[in-house]
């Protein structure tokens, strides 16, 4: 019986940087409500409504950065430890940017492998290069047990049946079509073993589109930790398991 010392890793020397989700958005709903600020202290015709749109704005982006460095965090944390993992499992993350879930993933499996693939847009996550990713996983002290391949994931490049769990935060809706996106959940479920798990959170109505693609699965709200500026863009967990019982 293993001792909880040896189930996860020191404390690292350095924190793993995961930078911003979609940076644009934040800085333009940032700018956009300081300029309203501004235009509000000037105490022209129409300075409440400034204020009212600066006030919005503002709150939005730091809900949105609260999210995006801390609260999508702890919310991952609290997801993996839900799915029951004994610490052998092999783990897919698929679209794992700069390994915010790739490497929670990998504390939990001492004996394990977390393995991540990505395309690296920069858009869609800020400096986000596989060199980054690794020297993330090093920093956490779990670079022996993670890999990275640059791959497409409506084309895995992995065998049936390889994982016993697959996660992707974020990814699918950025996928520019609809058949796309369900390759791509195809792929994930083509991968995992019978009875492994599917672990996706998306979009609310992104999330929906999955469920009922895959005719299986719940789906679950993330709560505030996991909103995107507001209640609207808050994010849903779709939690599959192969072979499973169908949706009605």
């Amino acid at each position: 019986m293993s001792n909880k010392s040896d189930d996860f890793p020191p404390p690292p020397a350095r924190r793993p940087r995961y930078g911003v989700d979609a940076p644009a958005f934040p800085a333009v709903t940032g700018a956009a409500g300081l300029a309203c600020g501004l235009a509000a202290g000037r105490r022209r015709p129409g300075s409440n409504a400034m204020l009212a749109a600066a006030t919005v704005l503002l709150a939005h982006t730091g809900v949105y950065l609260h999210t995006t460095l801390r609260g999508k965090l702890r919310v991952w944390e609290r997801e993996l430890g839900r799915a029951g993992l004994k610490g052998d499992e092999r783990l897919l993350d698929m679209g794992c940017g700069r390994g915010t879930v790739l490497i929670e993933a990998a504390r939990r499996l001492p004996r394990g492998r977390a393995v991540g693939v990505d395309l690296w847009s920069g858009k869609d996550q800020s400096g986000n290069r596989p060199e980054v990713t690794l020297a993330n996983a090093a920093a956490a002290g779990v670079a022996d047990r993670v890999e990275v391949h640059t791959a497409d994931v409506t084309a895995l490049p992995f065998p049936d049946g390889s994982f016993d769990i697959v996660t992707s935060a974020l990814t699918l809706h950025n996928i520019p079509s609809r058949e796309g996106q369900y390759r791509a959940l195809d792929e994930a479920v083509r991968v995992l073993r019978p009875g492994g798990q599917l672990l996706v959170a998306d979009f609310r109505f992104a999330a929906r589109k999955y469920a009922a693609h895959l005719e299986e699965g719940t789906l679950r709200g993330l709560g505030p930790g996991y909103w995107y500026g507001s209640p609207l863009l808050g994010i849903t967990l779709l939690h599959a398991v192969k072979g499973g019982t169908r949706r009605g």
